[in-house]
């Protein structure tokens, strides 16, 4: 019930229509018992006592109820689907801004294709309660209408018919229960099935180059199977309650024509009285189904409504203070104090005392698993230490705010992250505040403009999907031109050129070059040649750093990164040679 309330606080700011809407409800359940009351006048009046006057107004007066009923209906149905549609798009906005309130981690643990189930299939089940709040108001209100009539005309019969109550109430909360834990198992074996269906379109050419098209169809029919059983179980148990409804009616109807034809053969009541009798009966045979079936769908509001919420629920592993303050400019150096970090159990970086001045060139290197990306996803609060503190000119980075932090670094990483944009928006991502000449000069720096005029729409040119229009290098040049565009004091470059030909790193490499003046910057480098030119180098091995200096002085020194500089060019020694006395 928590859940259900939750939800209906959404619909505070529409409770004018919904009192609105429920107004019109009471005019359709009024009309219900309208029409099941004329039918005695029709047939005593017409038909048994011929009566010409009645002739005449009963039709109309018909005519009249159905009018006024058409009107309602409209108004009820516009109200309740603007209402609904309005309150998803607020519910569908404020998760979409939470996932993106929380921490990196959650990310990592969790399945793009889960979130966007959550969004789109979790949210649009949702919707469904707008149309039930206004049949929880249609539905009884009919039923007491049409109940009223019944009993007004035979309560005797009235009171037989009402045996089917207790056990239809019955019927409906054991169903519940059970709609419930099935809908829930179906929507998250949907998130799954989207999983694969993100993984597989967006790695379609992996897919290819290894010629497991099959594979992935395998899997995709072993999840299609797994929702389409617990969406069958689903089903069978909606579709439980319409056929039992039906024979406890027909008894129960049987009973009624039996009794109700007795007294009419008897002459202790008329023709118009048992028909308008059993036409409320009958009429009242819709809104009770619809009220099983109404059930059946709150209860497959509330299983989405839960998972949307437990989203809602959670906090971000990275938090601002209550009263952080706006960091200022960064001007001297950035500190890591005895700084741990771990992931679970893994303690991943140990007691890492580090001091990095403005304006200094710092690489990072190691072997895999060391920690190096670690290291420099602490430093815009991607993750918060363990122990310990980083500090930036002199200031903890957890008393400030993640924004003022961010603002003043860029990020360039080995794997590019480029939109379906234009070229255009793509590089003004780094700042949208920034003037269209400005955007130029950013892609000139990196040299990237040559290439963007020689495209069909120059600089508006559409990317594609993580920028598939686009070769390697030519979409790391696009982040560069981003990170020059935001221009931000300190820069993250995170194996930047790894994944790049050999020409292609040379042009990627000059643009770098320039992305690097005048910055503050941390490089993690997978090909040690390309920064030998650091102001400082130092070395990690688990968790810690074991060497420090120069290119030439740790070449010098013969420790870890000789070792590691060996490794890579074992196969070159005369390039070994070259690039160790540069």
């Amino acid at each position: 019930m928590n859940v259900f309330l939750r939800l209906l606080r959404y619909y505070r700011s529409s409770s004018a229509k919904l009192v609105l809407a429920a107004f019109c409800a009471l005019g359709i359940s009024a009309s219900e018992g309208a029409i099941a009351y004329l039918v005695k006048p029709v047939l005593d009046e017409i038909f048994v006592k011929k009566d010409v006057r009645m002739l005449t107004i009963l039709p109309l007066g018909l005519v009249a109820v159905y009018l006024v009923r058409g009107v309602l209906r409209y108004l009820s149905g516009t109200l309740i689907q603007s209402i609904g549609l309005r309150v998803v798009a607020r519910i569908r906005r404020d998760l979409f801004e939470k996932i993106h309130s929380l921490s990196l981690d959650f990310f990592h643990k969790t399945g793009t294709g889960q979130l966007m189930s959550h969004i789109t299939s979790d949210v649009g089940l949702m919707q469904q309660l707008t149309g039930s709040l206004s049949n929880i108001v249609q539905y009884p209100l009919t039923i007491v209408a049409l109940l009223g009539v019944a009993f007004y005309r035979e309560w005797r019969l009235a009171s037989i018919s009402l045996l089917i109550f207790p056990l239809t109430a019955l019927l409906m909360v054991q169903l519940g229960k059970k709609i419930r834990k099935y809908s829930g198992r179906s929507q998250d074996r949907i998130g799954r099935l989207n999983s694969i269906l993100q993984e597989t379109f967006s790695g379609a050419r992996i897919v290819k180059a290894f010629g497991r098209e099959r594979h992935e169809l395998g899997r995709f029919e072993e999840e299609n199977r797994h929702y389409t059983r617990a969406t069958v179980k689903s089903v069978r148990v909606q579709e439980m309650g319409s056929p039992f409804f039906e024979v406890m009616g027909a008894i129960v109807f049987a009973l009624v024509m039996w009794y109700g034809g007795s007294r009419v053969i008897a002459g202790t009541s008329t023709p118009g009285t048992f028909i308008s009798f059993v036409t409320a009966i009958l009429l009242m045979y819709r809104p009770i189904s619809k009220t099983t079936g109404l059930n059946n769908q709150i209860q497959q509001v509330i299983a989405a409504a839960s998972r949307v919420f437990a989203v809602f629920d959670m906090e971000p592993t990275v938090k601002e203070k209550r009263h952080a303050m706006k960091l200022k400019p960064f001007s001297k150096e950035i500190v890591l104090k005895n700084v741990f970090f771990s992931y679970g159990h893994d303690m991943i970086l140990k007691n890492l005392d580090l001091a990095v001045p403005k304006g200094e060139i710092l690489a990072v290197v190691g072997a895999s698993g060391v920690g190096k990306s670690t290291l420099v996803n602490l430093i815009p609060r991607f993750y918060d230490v363990t122990e310990g503190s980083i500090e930036i000119d002199g200031v903890d980075i957890r008393d400030g705010t993640l924004e003022s932090l961010r603002s003043q670094i860029a990020i360039v990483t080995q794997q590019t992250i480029l939109f379906n944009d234009t070229i255009y928006n793509s590089i003004a991502y780094g700042d949208l505040g920034k003037r269209p000449e400005q955007i130029r000069q950013a892609a000139v720096d990196a040299h990237a403009d040559n290439f963007i005029q020689k495209l069909p729409q120059g600089y508006d040119t559409v990317i594609g999907e993580q920028g598939v229009r686009l070769s390697g290098g030519q979409q790391q040049r696009i982040a560069i031109a981003r990170a020059l565009a935001k221009d931000a004091p300190v820069l993250i470059l995170d194996e930047a050129t790894s994944s790049l030909d050999a020409e292609s790193e040379k042009e990627v490499q000059k643009a770098l070059d320039r992305l690097m003046e005048g910055r503050t910057v941390f490089v993690i480098a997978h090909r040690l040649s390309t920064i030998r030119h650091a102001d400082r180098i130092i070395v990690l091995r688990n968790g810690a750093v074991v060497e420090s200096g120069s290119h030439s002085e740790l070449i010098r020194h013969g420790g870890e990164y000789q070792r590691l500089y060996e490794l890579q060019f074992r196969d070159q020694p005369e390039r070994f040679e070259a690039t160790a006395a540069g």
